[in-house]
């Protein structure tokens, strides 16, 4: 995928209402060339306060769809009739095929589901800013330039994961991982799901390299330091 042009910086906003979740989506955005987040908001009243500031210049929320007081497809209705036309991607957890549905009869653009790992992100938000730089002129030439930004947008995403690596087996070591309350060894997490102690530790070495868990060495009796991984609380 290509890099964003080096035009103006896409503005971002965040709305998350989980604040440690919310900061790991502001970290990831501007790890992303060509973004930069113009604000994080906890609610929707936040996000719409946000989205009525003429100076905050967004041009793209990340948004979850389940947030106190107002869903997400709430707050996309209140910004359309506000005349705002900032771009939506959602970040949620939210399977409910109904959500999605009415998601896109709202115009958001991509749906990312999750959890998911900062690669994922940024294989998005790379795709959301080729699909804008395709939008730069007034007329399409044809349909194969309309059928061309549609597939930039809509595209499949074979970057999210290493080569090898699949999306289930992935799942299954976050489902480990995720709710355990002490550090997990790649021999642990591997008895649990039922692979190869190699390949949880590839998995693991992966969501650590995404900033997802967090390794440090644990020191037994005797023998070498055996590495263990711990989940970071983040949003995925």
């Amino acid at each position: 995928m290509s890099q964003p042009s080096a035009g103006r910086e896409i503005g971002v906003l965040v709305v998350e209402d989980e604040p440690i979740a919310a900061e790991a989506h502001r970290a990831y955005v501007e790890r992303v060339q060509g973004f930069v987040v113009r604000g994080v908001a906890l609610d929707g009243a936040a996000a719409i306060r946000a989205l009525a500031d003429p100076a905050s210049a967004i041009d793209l929320l990340l948004l979850d769809m389940h947030l106190p007081g107002m869903h997400g497809l709430d707050i996309v209705r209140a910004m359309r009739a506000a005349g705002h036309r900032a771009d939506v991607i959602a970040v949620t957890s939210a399977r409910d095929l109904e959500v999605v549905r009415a998601a896109v009869s709202q115009g958001v653009v991509q749906y990312l589901l999750k959890p998911f790992t900062f690669a994922a992100l940024r294989d998005k938000l790379e795709r959301y800013a080729a699909y804008r730089d395709q939008l730069a002129g007034d007329v399409a030439t044809g349909q194969h330039e309309v059928d061309r930004m549609l597939a930039t947008l809509r595209g499949a995403d074979p970057t999210s994961l290493p080569k090898g690596m699949s999306r289930e087996s992935l799942d299954a070591v976050v489902a480990v991982l995720r709710p355990s309350a002490a550090a997990m060894s790649s021999a642990e997490v591997a008895a649990v799901v039922g692979a190869s102690r190699v390949t949880a530790r590839r998995y693991l070495e992966h969501l650590a390299d995404s900033a997802l868990c967090v390794r440090r060495s644990r020191y037994g009796a005797t023998g070498r330091p055996e590495v263990e991984y711990r989940w970071t609380g983040g949003a995925v």
